[in-house]
């Protein structure tokens, strides 16, 4: 199909829509993709590899995800895992920020209990004044990690009262906005980057989750909503209705917008994709086990004697990996975008090869027709 093709059947299906990216939330798909496509980074770190490895292949896949018109590229928060190279989303973000020019970056999520609101206002004001327009800041309750981990994060502290993360949420939201009323203790404290300076974008806030928890406050509140269906499938459908039934319009959507994370990965053949997400199988069912390690090799994957139990695991969890040919994972995309009514599909890619990783983003852009965009000059 040709670009002028896809522009038309573009503007066909958001019925050009006055509200697509007027927000910086809402994105367009574009090609055949039945909504906007992303990308989600964990900066998988495969055995034989390294961290500087795995963030150069980020800042390839940002520039690839950027040429083919996903709409956004945001990197996870997680600490203590070998495999996982993303301990640093705002580091990692800013990285990616000086390498791209259009798409939209965020985090998805920063993990709000492991920081003062303060911090995170100021590296999200900074990563904003590096990059306008184009940070999100995507922000979950979940430690990202282990008790042990987080209690190191937090200085010991490990406060999990229901009461606790949207106050944190009201905290960071004012020192975004430098708007906290005369009397208040910090009245007289300022995130800089930020208003105090002057008029300036601020970021948008997301909240993630993998729970009912976080999908009724989202839409409480009316924000944009992420939902980890990667790792907890079975919960996407109760928290999508919840988000949708409880929102309500604010200055920031007028309706709701629920993006999925999806796992999946394309290859040349079924059985090179498969050889692939089965390390990442391995790898995650070592971390469910307290092994955690570097993403083991498709051999060692392949020879490893799964127990019974263990093999039961792996199978549940490839279940929900949308993996195979191109035209395969276009399918099961299809078909999980009709299911949910996710008005976004997050893809994350994880697997042993880095190199793998980066072919399935070009491969599922092929598959849906995608047009390769110019740069941005300048």
């Amino acid at each position: 199909m040709s670009d002028t093709g896809d522009a038309q059947e573009q503007g066909s299906r958001t019925g050009n829509r006055p509200d697509v990216d007027r927000d910086g939330i809402r994105g367009t798909a574009l090609g055949r993709a039945p909504v906007p496509l992303s990308v989600l980074d964990l900066v998988t770190v495969g055995a034989g590899s390294t961290a500087h490895a795995s963030l150069r292949t980020s800042v390839e896949i940002a520039r690839l995800a950027e040429s083919r018109g996903y709409h956004r590229h945001w990197v996870a928060e997680h600490h203590s895992m070998p495999g996982v190279a993303s301990s640093s989303p705002a580091v990692i973000l800013a990285h990616l920020a000086a390498h791209t020019s259009r798409i939209r970056l965020g985090s998805g999520g920063v993990m709000l209990p492991n920081h003062a609101p303060l911090a995170v206002a100021e590296q999200f004001g900074t990563l904003e004044a590096l990059a306008p327009g184009r940070i999100d800041l995507g922000l979950g309750r979940a430690p990202g990690t282990d008790g042990r981990t987080a209690a190191a994060l937090r200085g010991g502290r490990l406060d999990e009262s229901a009461d606790e993360f949207p106050r944190q949420l009201a905290e960071l939201t004012r020192f975004l906005d430098d708007d906290f009323p005369d009397g208040h203790p910090y009245a007289r404290v300022h995130a800089v980057p930020g208003p105090v300076q002057g008029p300036a974008g601020r970021p948008p806030l997301w909240l993630l989750g993998s729970s009912g928890f976080s999908a009724r406050l989202a839409g409480e509140l009316g924000l944009p909503f992420a939902y980890a269906h990667h790792f907890s499938a079975a919960g996407t459908l109760p928290a999508l209705d919840l988000y949708r039934q409880s929102f309500r319009p604010s200055a920031a959507l007028d309706a709701p917008y629920a993006v999925i994370g999806v796992a999946a990965l394309a290859a040349d053949t079924a059985g090179e994709a498969r050889a692939q997400v089965l390390t990442g199988a391995l790898s995650m069912l070592r971390l469910r086990t307290g092994r955690p390690g570097l993403v083991p090799t498709p051999e060692e994957a392949a020879a490893y004697p799964f127990a019974p139990a263990e093999r039961e695991f792996v199978d549940g969890w490839l279940a929900n990996i949308v993996h195979g040919t191109p035209d395969e994972v276009r399918s099961g995309l299809d078909d999980l975008a009709k299911r949910t009514g996710a008005d976004e599909l997050m893809l994350t890619a994880n697997a042993h090869s880095g190199a793998a990783r980066l072919r399935s983003y070009g491969l599922v852009a092929d598959a849906y027709g995608m047009p390769v965009q110019a740069p941005v000059a300048g």
